[in-house]
Parts: structure tokens; C-alpha cells; sequence
């Protein structure tokens, strides 16, 4: 039902890139999340260093030891206030773009930031200035994606720009564009309030596959626990998520979604899905 993997920092620490790979194929997992920045020591892959050889280098090696690419992580801050930092930023992502073209990634993936140069929590973040900011930075990106026929995948979370499934559907609205899909994190849109109600939950997820559920092609799973405002990673089943919720829509509007464990580790993993796999299995019926 679905078809699970997790990200490259998680599973191995950053390295040459074969030996990166190596420990991917070592692993037994097919599926994963990979950011060059966070795993990748022996190329500098920063904007300018682009070219299509080694694109189809990274493609063979990753053929090779039968390795898909669910997400390229290039997790920038588009609603950075300081101008020159985030058209740095999307030009990354941009380049980013033509890699995943070359490697075979399904997407380059990114959450979309906090107004604050620092990342720092605030209020401005849920303000319509800084709204339009992270839009007019995605219409860059849209317009590279659209024409290197790439996908670009878009993460909401309770306290960056877009933080609520209707301010996600708005986005999707005013990029119009089918370049853009939605990477699921249903953690990350749980808000303090509704930690420990499981119908709160239940709501909001029913509000964002009713509002964008076509848009949705990939998962991030994990668990979660608040201290205060902040929210704390915590593995699958030992949290305050209310699996439930997300299984019965995965079970019938996206079977065999790729659901990338985040937090997870090598000694955690094979736990993790078992008690992701049982979730399903349990509530097949709702």
C-alpha cells in the first residue's frame, strides 16, 4: 500500500558519493530523499557547478544499484527577507531542477521558509507580505520546471508560509501550474492545539485531501510531540499522531504512494515500517 524509504542523512553520515550510494544499496532501500548538501562530500554541487555529464554519471551509479529518487531535498528559505540570500536560494533550487532531470528524481522538494533571515520563528511568517514573496520566488522556479519538464514538490508546515491546508490550496491556485505536487507531511501541519485530539487531526488532513488530494504524490512519516510551540520528532507509534487519519485516505485515494521515514535510522527502520505496515493493515476497513 505504500512503498517506503527515508532520507540519505538519516540512514548514512555525508561521504564520497559512491560509497553514499553504496550504503543505500547495502540497506536494502530503494526509495529515498536525497539532498547533496547533506550526504555528498567529494562534489561541489553549489549553483555554477552544474553540467549534464555528471548528471547522467549519477544517474548510471544510481541505475546501477537499482536507487530511485523520490525527492531531491533543496530545502531553501523563499520567504527570506534579505533579497540577494533568496534569489541565491532559487537559483539553487533552479539548478537543483536540472539535476533531477538528469538523475531520474521524481521531484526537487522544499518547505517554504519563515520571513526572517535567521529562519527564527515569527509572526510575520503568516502575513500576506510574506506570502507574496514565497509566490513570486515559486514563479521563478515554476517557470525553469515547466520548461525542463520537472516536477517541483511543495511541503506545508504549521509555522512557515504556507501553514494550513487552505493557504496550500490558495498556492496551488494562484502558481497554476501542473509542475507543482505536494509532499505530504501530515505532521508538519499539526498544530499545538490538536495534539492530543485525535478529531482535530482527523480535520485538518480531511481538509487537505478535500482541498488538494489529486495534488499529493509523495509522504513524509514520522511522529510527533509538542514542548511549548515547538514540535519534537518522535519515531512512528511513539508520538501523539493519529495515523488513522492519514491511513484511511492513503488506502483508498493513493495506493503504493512512496512514504519517506524522516528521523529514522538504520537500526529504527525495519521497526518503523512494521508499525506503519500494521497501521494499514488494521485499518483497512475505515
Amino acid at each position: 500500500m505504500i512503498q517506503f524509504g527515508m532520507r540519505v542523512h538519516d540512514l548514512c553520515p555525508k561521504g564520497p558519493l559512491l560509497g553514499v550510494l553504496d550504503a543505500i544499496h547495502d540497506a536494502d532501500i530503494r526509495n529515498v530523499q536525497l539532498a547533496f548538501g547533506k550526504s555528498v562530500s567529494d562534489y561541489d554541487l553549489t549553483p555554477g557547478h552544474y553540467s549534464a555529464g555528471l548528471g547522467n554519471y549519477i544517474r548510471r551509479e544510481l541505475d546501477s544499484r537499482d536507487i530511485h529518487i523520490a525527492v531531491l531535498g533543496c530545502y531553501i528559505n523563499p520567504a527570506n527577507p534579505d533579497e540577494t540570500a533568496r534569489e541565491a536560494s532559487v537559483a539553487k533550487f533552479i539548478e537543483h531542477l536540472k539535476y533531477a532531470r538528469r538523475i531520474g528524481a521524481d521531484m526537487v522538494g522544499t518547505e517554504t521558509g519563515r520571513f526572517s533571515a535567521d529562519f527564527k520563528v515569527t509572526p510575520l511568517t503568516k502575513t500576506e507580505e510574506c506570502y507574496q514573496t514565497v509566490l513570486a520566488s515559486f514563479r521563478k522556479i515554476v517557470r525553469a520546471a515547466e520548461q525542463l519538464g520537472v516536477t517541483v514538490g511543495v511541503e506545508g508546515v504549521f509555522d512557515h508560509t504556507i501553514h494550513s491546508p487552505e493557504l496550500m490550496a490558495r498556492f496551488l491556485d494562484d502558481i497554476d501550474s501542473e509542475a507543482v505536487e505536494v509532499i505530504l507531511d501530515a505532521v508538519n501541519l499539526m498544530t499545538p492545539d490538536v495534539e492530543f485530539s485525535p478529531e482535530g487531526q482527523e480535520a485538518i488532513l480531511d481538509r487537505a485531501f478535500a482541498l488538494y488530494g489529486d495534488r499529493i504524490s509523495v509522504l513524509h512519516l514520522k511522529d510527533f510531540v509538542f514542548d511549548g510551540q515547538k514540535q519534537l520528532y518522535r519515531h512512528p507509534g511513539e508520538g501523539h499522531f493519529h495515523y488513522e487519519a492519514l491511513m484511511k485516505h492513503i488506502r483508498t485515494q493513493k495506493p503504493h504512494i512512496i512514504g519517506l521515514l524522516e528521523n529514522s535510522s538504520p537500526d529504527r527502520y525495519a521497526d518503523d515500517c512494521a508499525y506503519l505496515r500494521n497501521m494499514i493493515s488494521t485499518h483497512s476497513a475505515i
